[in-house]
């Protein structure tokens, strides 16, 4: 694939180092030569110095033959203006980085699509995202997205008394529009089976329509579901993007900042959470605020030294979970010996953002469950493949595989064994990791 990249900084420069190793043709634009030069030096791609807002900078990188433009430099405006350009000159795809939440909204209108973006890719909203799925179980966010809303994975434990305990899950009369993908029995962590049986204190994560979920939830847990109290350190776009993505009966959201005037701009922007004018690192505060009771401290400053002594601090104390976020990647094999649980870096993100949006062969892994368990497949069956027509119940997916979701038009459903895959369908396959090949041979093999 022929990819021009516009821009050398965090996003760009990274995205330039993935591709062009993935044997992908990239050539590099920036007013910067001394970057330019670093990259040229341990990478194998092409540079140019220019400035990528100017059409005769874009038509000498070649952006008329490119398959895929990528607009990363650090101007929401710079880039939306490239990215128009390109498109005009004939570059068949547009991929533009942004930063404010008004440029992201863009996504969701034919605004982007008349500026001749395909897709915008905002760094600190795709943080948020990761750590919410993170939060809430490894594949949530891209069932959600797969599903419009209309389909809910949790991941809850088995409660005393359940009606589903000791039974084969083949006997279990579950709603026709619901599944069980995994059963965690102990230090054993499966994919659920029709011989899958479950006892008290296992953990199982359970798919369905909304309709229905509750429904199926009661055959496995009775008990009233236990808000998660979290704690998010900084007044960044990636808290307000959490606190929002975190709007759930299930959480208890907590945002501390130090600014008066942002603290009374988020309370505005996210209702729903308790806005905390103080630093939570004080721990005077941490005290007040009885902050070691809490299941999830997120720091989400701008400043990586201090998100990384904020979540060891709560650790040290007492916090169940700690998430920190950091712009230098240098820092990420610090967690693991200060006790963080989990590190993410908006550049990383936004790269496999990036990655994601220029996957589209007929087979691709959105999400992986912790513990490498299992993988979340998306499948685009080929117009004359051979399980088109067939029951579900008579094809042949690999071991431990289930479908979990049929989207068609704009319906989209957890189908049954009698049910169909018809020609325009995309798919959702939850099975073991690494079967891409067989999926794919099952999937377009006429």
């Amino acid at each position: 694939m022929e990819i021009i990249i516009a821009g050398t900084g965090e996003v760009g420069g990274h995205a330039a180092d993935v591709l062009s190793k993935a044997g992908h043709n990239v050539t590099v634009i920036d007013l910067n030569q001394e970057r330019l030069q670093l990259l040229n030096n341990s990478l194998d791609l092409s540079t140019l110095t220019g400035h990528c807002a100017h059409y005769s900078v874009l038509e000498e990188a070649g952006v008329g033959d490119c398959d895929l433009f990528i607009a990363a430099t650090q101007s929401d405006e710079v880039n939306m203006l490239s990215s128009f350009l390109a498109k005009a000159a004939g570059a068949k795809k547009t991929i533009s980085r942004v930063h404010h939440t008004a440029n992201f909204s863009l996504s969701k209108t034919a605004i982007a699509a008349k500026l001749g973006i395909d897709d915008l890719i905002c760094p600190e909203h795709a943080t948020a995202m990761a750590i919410a799925r993170q939060l809430r179980n490894p594949g949530t966010i891209a069932l959600e997205e797969f599903g419009k809303g209309k389909i809910f994975m949790q991941r809850f434990p088995v409660s005393k008394g359940a009606q589903a305990i000791g039974k084969n899950l083949a006997d279990v009369e579950l709603p026709h529009n619901t599944r069980l993908a995994i059963a965690e029995c102990g230090d054993e962590v499966s994919l659920a089976t029709a011989q899958t049986r479950v006892a008290e204190g296992d953990v199982v994560t359970l798919i369905g329509e909304v309709k229905t979920f509750d429904t199926a939830r009661k055959l496995f847990n009775k008990d009233k579901e236990k808000r998660m109290t979290v704690a998010i350190m900084g007044q960044s776009s990636t808290a307000v993007w959490l606190g929002r993505a975190l709007k759930s009966r299930l959480f208890s959201v907590r945002v501390f900042v130090d600014e008066y005037e942002r603290a009374e701009q988020l309370a505005e922007k996210l209702p729903h959470a308790t806005i905390i004018e103080s630093d939570p690192t004080d721990t005077a505060v941490f005290a007040e605020e009885h902050l070691e009771a809490l299941d999830t401290f997120i720091a989400v400053t701008e400043d990586d030294e201090h998100n990384i002594l904020g979540c060891a601090q709560a650790k040290t104390l007492g916090v169940g979970k700690s998430i920190a976020v950091v712009q230098r990647t240098k820092y990420l094999h610090l967690f693991e010996h200060v006790g963080i649980d989990h590190a993410f870096s908006p550049r990383q993100v936004a790269v496999n953002a990036i990655e994601h949006l220029i996957d589209v062969g007929p087979v691709r892994s959105v999400a992986k469950f912790e513990g490498g368990v299992a993988e979340v497949y998306e499948v685009r069956p080929s117009p004359k493949a051979a399980i088109l027509g067939r029951e579900l119940r008579t094809l042949e997916l690999p071991s431990q595989s289930m479908i979990a979701a049929i989207r068609r038009g704009d319906r989209v459903y957890v189908p049954g064994a009698e049910d169909q895959i018809a020609p325009g369908d995309t798919v959702l396959i939850i099975g073991p990791y690494g079967i891409n090949e067989k999926l794919l041979k099952l999937f377009t093999t006429s």
